[in-house]
């Protein structure tokens, strides 16, 4: 049987996240299994806003100016900073319908990579 949390849980857990993101959180987008790591964007001091068990990252779209090599964006992780803690990882990268949404997963470097959103849905 399947765990299941009321929403009001859901907003905590994720509510807990946004915390230990803290203000120097970075989004990090790479190949699949995070083998390359393609860019990494900084986050707003206020990660995000929790709302019906979902967390939506805060100041998109944004861009990354300078991508840092060339491959496939296929998957993404937030950590406390640039090579800090993981603190999310396995979110999904795609062009629509993915955790994380970009104009294009096709990334070469020095390219400026733009994010249209950013939502964690809890499960």
């Amino acid at each position: 049987m399947a765990v299941t949390y009321t929403t009001a849980v859901k907003n905590a857990r994720l509510g807990a996240v946004v915390t230990a993101i803290g203000a120097t959180g970075v989004l990090e987008i790479g190949t699949l299994g995070m083998g390359i790591i393609l860019a990494t964007i900084s986050l707003d001091a206020a990660a995000g806003t929790v709302s019906g068990g979902a967390l939506t990252l805060s100041g998109f779209p944004k861009s990354d100016v300078s991508a840092d090599n060339t491959g496939t964006a296929a998957a993404a992780r937030i950590r406390t900073s640039s090579g800090g803690t993981d603190i999310v990882t396995g979110l999904t990268v795609g062009t629509s319908g993915s955790d994380i949404n970009l104009t294009s997963v096709s990334i070469t470097s020095g390219q400026n990579i733009t994010i249209n959103s950013a939502t964690i849905t809890h499960a």
